[in-house]
């Protein structure tokens, strides 16, 4: 037996079967699956899922925290249930009205990070990958004699080029398919975006009409706008083409009329947007100072658990791709993280029973590695006290963070005291790294301390209330 197998067959069968289920997806350590109604639902035989870590439940949506492995699960439990990726009858407008939800401001942010979601997450590991090796290469340079035109470093920045320049392509293939269009459309888009005779090439001009030149290597919004309007082209031609015609026609159609829109209009608007979206990064960090990393960093675990951390990676990769670097949500996760691993093991190091107290422990070394997941929905949110001291040693952290101008130069991932090398600079400095290594030691120190306190001053209440962390 595989090892989800039994983890797919109890969900698909409390959650009213695969006709039941309208969207499946995963984020870094979460297997997301949203159904249409609510009625069919077996609550508490889900929050006794084998495998999980726990299960949260958000407006139409189940969360099964799995941890590192989650894309095992997804498709362990996509080859169980047999669930085909497609919405049918079952669309999302008949599971908001079944689920009796209502559609307020909570509701549609929460719609806007379940749709980035399946967007950005799938390019993570390669702007991750591609990072991470930039960084290597950098310290190799820098600190270990390794020449720069040497075959082993450009070989290493290739690997970084193919993780950033071709963000379009990405970008066009995981928007199109979220858009339930063919998906190489949307990466041909890409393609022809950053194409050696298109991006930042002057004097083009279509039926001479004047193509402004722009530079579309590692940008975002350009490509999000034409596969927005290759979107509303490919539904028009849809309804015209005869059914004959439209497996060649279609297609270039399409592409006739959405790549001069693109070019001539909507790229070089993507690109104004994406310098507003940098320069309001930096008036951010401007008007707010060093109070904007404290805040944001307090609020971060909030934003994973409504999912609207995943609305965000767009601002990331545009700060990367504009800047060089992230000044603004660098250390969002980051510090979010260690202090929810602090906080883990000031709780566990408070609990007499030894199963509870390996299982903490365990679960906060796991999240200072990054995954928060288990500790905090088995041991924190059920103990809402000790929230106070993540929150106060997220402050501390902020601060330090804040004052000395933490930057982050990789995109994506769990932050946490694995991932220094996120903040080695392009020139492979460490003035980052040591910076981060201070508000690391200040978020954990800080949050930990907080948290004894507080469990001192109401130890049976929080220690032994509700045992709740087994109910997740």
């Amino acid at each position: 037996m595989e090892k989800y197998q039994a983890l797919s067959e109890h969900l698909v069968q409390n959650l009213g079967g695969v006709d039941n289920i309208s969207f499946v997806n995963s984020c870094a350590t979460r297997l997301r699956i949203n159904y249409n109604d609510k009625s069919l639902i077996n609550e508490e035989a889900l929050k006794k899922t084998p495998e999980a870590r726990g299960v949260i439940f958000n407006r139409g949506q189940i969360q099964v925290i799995i941890g590192p492995n989650v894309n095992e699960a997804y498709n362990e439990f996509l080859k169980v249930s047999g669930w085909s990726g497609t919405e049918g009858s079952s669309d999302s407008e008949k599971a908001a009205a079944n689920n009796g939800e209502q559609r307020g401001f909570e509701y549609w942010l929460s719609k806007l990070g379940d749709f980035m979601a399946p967007i950005f997450m799938p390019i993570v590991p390669a702007l991750i990958t591609g990072g991470l090796i930039l960084a290597i290469k950098n310290l190799l340079v820098n600190y270990f004699g390794f020449s720069a035109d040497s075959g082993t470093a450009q070989i290493m920045l290739a690997i970084f080029d193919a993780g950033f320049t071709f963000l379009p392509v990405y970008i066009g293939y995981s928007l199109a398919k979220q858009l339930k269009m063919q998906p190489i459309m949307g990466a041909f888009l890409g393609a022809l975006l950053i194409s050696s005779k298109i991006s930042g090439v002057a004097g083009l001009s279509f039926f001479g009409i004047p193509i402004p030149k722009v530079s579309y290597g590692s940008t975002i919004i350009p490509v999000v706008l034409g596969v927005a309007l290759m979107y509303w082209v490919d539904k028009g031609l849809k309804k015209i083409i005869p059914e004959a015609l439209i497996f060649f026609l279609k297609p270039l159609l399409t592409m006739i009329i959405v790549a001069p829109v693109t070019l001539i209009v909507l790229g070089p608007l993507g690109t104004q947007l994406s310098g507003y979206f940098a320069a309001f990064a930096l008036w951010l960090t401007d008007t707010l100072g060093f109070v904007a990393q404290p805040i944001l960093a307090m609020i971060y675990p909030y934003m994973v658990m409504l999912g609207l951390d995943k609305a965000i990676a767009p601002i990331e990769l545009e700060l990367i791709a504009h800047l060089g670097y992230n000044p603004v949500t660098a250390a969002m996760g980051f510090i979010s993280n260690i202090c929810i691993g602090g906080t883990a093991l000031a709780v566990a190091t408070s609990m007499k029973d030894k199963g509870e107290k390996g299982i903490l422990t365990s679960s906060g070394i796991t999240a200072l590695c990054g995954v928060t997941e288990p500790a905090f929905y088995g041991g924190l949110i059920t103990r809402p006290k000790t929230l106070i001291g993540t929150a106060i040693g997220a402050a501390a952290g902020g601060l330090v963070a804040g004052i000395f101008g933490l930057r982050a130069f990789v995109v994506g991932g769990c932050p946490g005291l694995l991932t220094f090398l996120f903040f080695v600079d392009q020139k492979g400095g460490l003035h980052y790294v040591f910076v981060a290594m201070a508000v690391a030691a200040v978020s954990v120190v800080v949050s930990f301390i907080a948290t004894k306190v507080i469990i001192s001053r109401d130890k049976e209440g929080i220690i032994h209330s509700e045992k709740a962390e087994k109910t997740i």
